[in-house]
């Protein structure tokens, strides 16, 4: 074990403990959490909970247990992954639904890193061996287009790219009802739900979290959308979204209807990466990839049109 002295710097000031340690430290927001709930953060001297508030000018005191080692990702060959391209520098999949980015814990599916090692694909950047190459990420439930780095440089650069947000993320989402106007943007501050950890929500002080989007078609019960993210928060199309009361199609977990999802046999949220576009971390030139609809949702876009 060993101890951390940290003061709390102004700009972390009226911020939650777990969101502005995990800062301080570079840890999840969860490890943090776990942390705080072992009485392994005092924040002047007393112990603080994940949801308590920094003053700025105040000392945290962490106790951190020893670094585990890193295994080594398994190579796991995963069905419906296609490697769309890839050189010395840069490799572009087509995610399946049901597979995680990278290993983490409490998760036992496939990976698109286990996978990649599974067909030979080389990782060579710096980090922890399981997130080796992830400049970005997609949820389990959400298929699509995905870049990963291969070389260090490349690592580099892409990250700095989807940092100043000059990468051209563009998806598709098929949400319920008609959002009114039929184009425009959400500019909402997202952060942690106040009750339920596993989700987010809109809410003050959250991180600044802008979408733009356009309606491609609209049905009876739901309406197409191509969406733009300016930026890239966890879980943010189907946040703001669900903030408008337009949640996705079959997202549950953020208030969808189960009678249409079941109508449509859908058993996630309608929510796929169609397109990644950016400068190609080798010479600079633009690139970019587009992913068809999985059967699943195209499936559920047939039956709607049928409806009409």
């Amino acid at each position: 074990m060993s101890v951390r002295m940290l003061p709390v710097p102004d700009g972390l000031d009226g911020m939650r403990v777990d969101a502005g340690l995990a800062k301080l430290l570079g840890l999840s927001r969860t490890a943090v959490a776990e942390l705080a709930t072992a009485g392994d953060v005092l924040l002047d001297g007393a112990p603080a909970g994940k949801s308590d508030r920094l003053s700025a000018g105040g000392l945290l005191e962490v106790t951190l247990p020893e670094p585990q080692r890193a295994e080594p990702v398994a190579a796991e060959p995963v069905e419906g992954m296609r490697v769309l391209h890839e050189d010395d520098h840069i490799v572009v999949v087509d995610k399946p639904i049901g597979v995680a980015v990278h290993p983490s814990p409490g998760w036992t599916g496939p990976t698109v890193i286990g996978g990649l090692a599974a067909v030979g694909t080389r990782i060579s950047t710096s980090g922890a061996a399981e997130r080796k190459g992830v400049v970005h990420r997609l949820d389990a439930g959400t298929t699509g287009v995905m870049v990963v780095a291969k070389s260090e440089h490349a690592y580099s650069v892409l990250k700095r790219a989807f940092k100043e947000r000059t990468v051209d993320k563009g998806y598709h989402a098929l949400v319920q009802g008609h959002p009114d106007p039929s184009k425009g943007t959400i500019d909402a501050p997202i952060d942690r739900h106040p009750k339920h950890d596993y989700k987010f929500a809109v809410v003050a002080g959250g991180r600044e979290s802008v979408t733009h989007y356009e309606l491609i078609e609209a049905f009876r019960a739901a309406s197409l959308v191509q969406v733009k993210l300016e930026t890239g928060r966890t879980h943010q199309i189907r946040v703001h979204f669900a903030a408008l009361r337009h949640p996705c199609v079959g997202d549950l977990t953020y208030g969808a209807d189960p009678v249409l999802a079941r109508r449509l046999k859908l058993t996630r949220q309608w929510l796929h990466a169609h397109s990644l576009g950016f400068a190609h971390p080798d010479d600079g030139r633009w690139v970019e990839f587009v992913s068809e609809h999985p059967d699943d949702l195209a499936d559920a876009l047939e039956e709607l049109r049928e409806e009409q």
